[in-house]
């Protein structure tokens, strides 16, 4: 008796637990087409995967309610692997109809399932216009989207006219500051045609001017979109985002798309079933998307002296691991830049250590989201130095330019100034460390020998007695002996001498190398061009016409902007053309990589590169 309760108490909690989570998995919501035409019926659904009832539907305040709600239910099982799955869906019909134009929103529907009420989403629809009235039958025919196409016997292409298909090329803006966002997309505009798929001989411009960043292509879904006094479905078949690299009128040529259309023709009728159903034949046609200008503007006057080209919106966070620590410790400062803009373009910051600091690379962590809006996403920047001295110490703050699209100026960021105390830290711990490291073997130090064992001699070594004289005292060959390594030693002091203090002078040093290092660069730049790597390529000529501009002028990585490298050659009397060059050579090598470029191209800038180059070692810098 007592076993059949406790089976009886075990099946209702069974039960009450498959009533709970069906109640979890519960899915009622609605359906509807976004767009619709004014006078155009269309249906409405309301849909759950359960068992309901006592369905109640919202008030259609603005469409005019033709029938319904109709309902009607469906259900599966199927055994996969010996597991068994059932699906249910319950669904109610609307046939509703736009009566103006507009956009309106539908209220959910309530429902009860599982002993609970359960509430569906509400749906938004856009009433569009209809079709305006043309003057002649002629061009109704050529404009509606439900009238039958105009039948050629000869060529079926002639049933496809500009009217049916065409492709615009949209822009959300065409005045723009440099650098700043342009979203570009082509849209296909259809109507009374059947577009059964687009070839890949689709030609894009080159977007000359502009930095590009493709956005990702989704599956083509088409919408309905009243345009020019017609409704066409409309899909988008590619966006990108452009960021002008220099100011004024830009160009983007027209694109060319290949669709092959699927139309109607008035073939040979040889039965009564091709008279009826009719025949149909694939059509290529080549559409164009016209060209567009962008005006840009340029960036006002007014640069602070540590802007490097940032446009959009940005916030500027920093925090450090600890402001006092020992010496040979680690100090890591933290900095992270938020917001949207060129972010792919951000210099990063220097930090200015104070001296006796062992600096090292940052470590840059690049978290970007790249949408229809633009780039938005983290920047974050990890600066780690270890002191080498105690004391008390200063970190200058960090700081961050750019130009703000919305409130039309530059802003300046800055981080807080650290003020870091530094203890010294122990020595004979430092000094242990140190013996440890140098002095205790490793594992692929010790050599195995065939023994460990080692034969001793025992017989005493002894010092060969010299018993000829080999050169007389007094002699000129004695005292050669003695003159002639002085000589080569005194030979040498000087030599050396010199030597070192030229490699004292690290600027020195930089300017004497700074040929041989940057025909380094283009040696291995040559390489990637022959062997196509473009971005291997690009990135080597960035570095050579900037490592070699830096050995010779003396400037320091992080002060490497296009004006300050101006200032200073124009105080060395070099000629504006050359200078011109210059900061033509420095663009290119920083914007190429990022922008589409063809093997004609990479050859020219690798040629201007090493042309800059050979005219600069030849100026007295």
């Amino acid at each position: 008796m007592k076993l059949r309760q406790y089976i009886f108490t075990l099946a209702l909690c069974i039960t009450h637990c498959v009533f709970c989570m069906a109640d979890d998995e519960v899915d009622f919501r609605a359906n509807a087409p976004k767009q619709v035409v004014v006078g155009s019926p269309f249906q409405l659904t309301y849909t759950i995967n359960t068992q309901a009832r006592d369905f109640r539907a919202p008030e259609f305040v603005d469409f005019d309610h033709l029938a319904g709600p109709y309902t009607s239910q469906s259900s599966s099982t199927s055994f996969v692997n010996g597991h068994r799955t059932s699906s249910f869906t319950l669904t109610y019909t609307f046939t509703l109809v736009g009566m103006k134009e507009g956009t309106f929103t539908i209220g959910p529907a309530t429902i009860k399932a599982n002993g609970s009420q359960h509430t569906s989403n509400g749906v938004r629809i856009t009433v569009l216009p209809p079709d305006e009235p043309v003057a002649s039958s002629q061009s109704q025919q050529q404009q509606r989207p439900s009238s039958r196409p105009q039948q050629s016997y000869e060529n079926p292409d002639n049933n496809v006219s500009r009217e049916n298909i065409f492709i615009r090329t949209v822009v959300n803006k065409t005045r723009v500051h440099e650098q700043e966002a342009i979203l570009l997309s082509y849209k296909l505009y259809f109507a009374g045609v059947d577009v059964a798929q687009f070839t890949n001989n689709t030609k894009l411009p080159e977007f000359a001017g502009f930095l590009k960043q493709e956005l990702d292509q989704e599956e083509i879904q088409t919408e309905l979109e009243h345009y020019n006094g017609r409704n066409y479905q409309t899909a988008t078949l590619y966006r990108t985002l452009l960021y002008p690299q220099h100011s004024g009128d830009i160009k983007i040529d027209p694109a060319q798309f290949e669709a092959v259309l699927r139309v109607q023709t008035r073939a040979q009728v040889r039965s009564i079933f091709d008279d009826f159903f009719g025949s149909y034949a694939n059509v290529q046609k080549m559409l164009t998307a016209p060209g567009v200008t962008i005006h840009v503007e340029e960036l006002p006057t007014g640069k602070p002296s540590d802007y490097n080209g940032g446009v959009g919106t940005f916030s500027l966070n920093s925090s450090i691991s600890s402001q006092e620590v020992k010496t040979n410790e680690a100090i890591t400062i933290r900095l992270e830049i938020k917001g949207s803009g060129n972010m792919k373009l951000l210099k990063t910051p220097a930090v200015d250590w104070p001296e006796g600091f062992e600096a090292y690379d940052p470590k840059v962590t690049n978290k970007f989201k790249t949408s229809t809006s633009g780039v938005s996403g983290t920047k974050t920047i990890e600066y780690l130095a270890i002191p080498r001295a105690a004391g008390q110490y200063a970190i200058p703050p960090v700081t961050l330019s750019y130009f703000d699209i919305q409130e039309g100026k530059y802003v300046r960021l800055s981080s807080p100034e650290y003020t870091l105390n530094i203890l010294r830290g122990t020595e004979d711990a430092d000094a242990s460390t140190v013996v440890q490291q140098f002095n205790q073997p490793t594992k692929e130090d010790i050599t195995q020998f065939g023994t460990d064992i080692r034969y001793i001699s025992v017989v005493p070594w002894q010092m060969p007695v010299v018993t000829k004289q080999m050169v007389a005292f007094g002699t000129p060959l004695f005292y050669m002996l003695y003159v002639i390594p002085l000589l080569i030693a005194i030979v040498l002091f000087i030599v050396f001498r010199k030597q070192i203090r030229e490699n004292a002078d690290i600027n020195r040093v930089r300017y004497k190398k700074a040929n041989k290092i940057a025909q380094k660069r283009l040696k291995t730049a040559k390489a990637y061009l022959t062997t196509g790597a473009k971005e291997h390529f690009y990135e080597e000529i960035e570095r050579a016409a900037r490592s070699y501009l830096s050995d010779r002028l003396s400037i320091a990585m992080a002060d490497m902007s296009k004006d300050n490298i101006a200032e200073i050659l124009r105080k060395k009397n070099i000629d504006n053309e050359l200078i011109s060059e210059v900061d033509k050579v420095l663009s290119t090598a920083e914007f190429a990589r990022y922008a589409p470029s063809s093997d004609t191209q990479m050859q020219q800038i690798f040629e201007q590169t090493a042309n800059l180059i050979d005219k600069l070692e030849n100026q007295k810098l």
